[in-house]
């Protein structure tokens, strides 16, 4: 297999050519972002995302990996000395400071639930490997980065962004499932006023099992004073998710929630040159309040990814038509669940 010319196309810099090496020398690498820079000004073409063309070739594979970095203009501290925040503000004024939805998606398909760090670098690898074997040819491949600015400098950085770096490991082989198809069924949000009505999709011939991967994450609203949320905004309110297949429920109690989240604040401390004076940080979290990057929250942490909870039911390998529903109890107003479900069909 000689593949063709990866046309990479990052929001922060046009195109850029490369071609891939031959079948000789696996694994390979295909690049994806360089350096991808996401801003917070809605009238800059980088605004909040980058996209790239991404060439999956015709081929299948043993072992599909992508690989993202996540860097902040906040982090290392020692940026500071020569990134001082301007006159009046408390930031410098690229770094985004926040804890932010990460979303990486191909096509339609949720790859991976992340949260960004507050203003601090990550690292992740996903499996691709059933999604290159069943989406063949080329994608668009899309980082979105719910970064915002403030403007006055105060609680972030006036121009606040981030760089994204990404690429993808192949090993060419023989795939350790028979991928029949991947399809998206949802990917978007549940609020309390826009309920998720059912969704229709078809199951072809010739499956014989199937996995449904339920990924949600609460975040936003107003402050429930309920015994289910421990703090303000959905993102701190333990809720029942109820998810049906063709109006039967295959789960009535499944409540998504992290309380592992300690285990992102490697605590250490930082003196700054020019004053002498410390402080104490997360490592892997540096601009968040210690207290709150410890905090449980609905299925997420800051600076990580959210599994999925996954789903085998009968009525997902039977053939012919389907619909998928899910709701979510008590959902407080103004309260956002993001949520997506990808069915992976599989053959014999």
């Amino acid at each position: 297999m000689k593949r063709a010319l990866l046309i990479v196309l990052a929001a922060c810099g046009g195109a850029k050519t490369q071609e891939s090496p031959p079948d000789a020398a696996p694994p390979y690498t295909v690049a994806i972002f360089d350096h991808a820079h996401l801003g917070s000004h809605s009238d800059q073409p980088d605004f909040q995302k980058a996209i790239a063309q991404v060439d999956l070739g015709s081929a299948p594979v043993a072992k599909a990996t992508l690989v993202v970095d996540l860097e902040s203009p906040c982090y290392p501290f020692d940026k500071w000395q020569t990134d001082q925040p301007p006159s009046g503000q408390r930031w410098p004024a690229d770094c985004d400071a926040f804890d932010r939805n990460f979303d990486l998606t191909l096509d339609d398909l949720d790859l991976a639930r992340l949260i960004t760090p507050f203003g601090g670098p990550e690292h992740q690898e996903i499996d691709l490997t059933d999604v290159v074997n069943a989406r063949h040819g080329v994608h668009p491949l899309t980082a979105f980065i719910a970064t915002w600015s403030d403007n006055a400098g105060q609680v972030s950085g006036s121009n606040g962004g981030w760089y994204v770096s990404a690429h993808l490991d192949l090993v060419p082989g023989t795939p350790p499932r028979n991928v029949v198809a991947i399809l998206s069924l949802f990917n978007g949000s549940i609020e309390t006023t826009k309920p998720l009505a059912p969704i229709g999709f078809d199951v072809p011939a010739g499956v014989a099992s199937a996995r449904l991967d339920y990924r949600v994450t609460g975040h936003g609203g107003a402050n429930d004073p309920s015994a289910d949320c421990i703090g303000p905004a959905e993102e701190f309110c333990k809720r029942t998710h109820h998810v049906s297949i063709d109006g039967a429920e295959i789960d009535a109690a499944y409540q998504p929630w992290r309380d592992d989240c300690q285990t992102l604040c490697t605590q250490k401390t930082y003196t700054w040159p020019s004053t002498g004076k410390s402080f104490t940080y997360c490592a892997e979290n540096p601009c968040g309040a210690i207290g709150s990057v410890q905090a449980p929250r609905a299925n997420w942490c800051p600076g990580s990814a959210s599994p999925p909870k996954t789903y085998d039911a009968a009525a997902l390998h039977t053939e012919g038509h389907h619909t998928f529903g899910a709701t979510i109890d008590h959902e407080f107003d103004g309260g956002t669940w993001r949520v997506s479900a990808t069915l992976t069909l599989y053959g014999p």
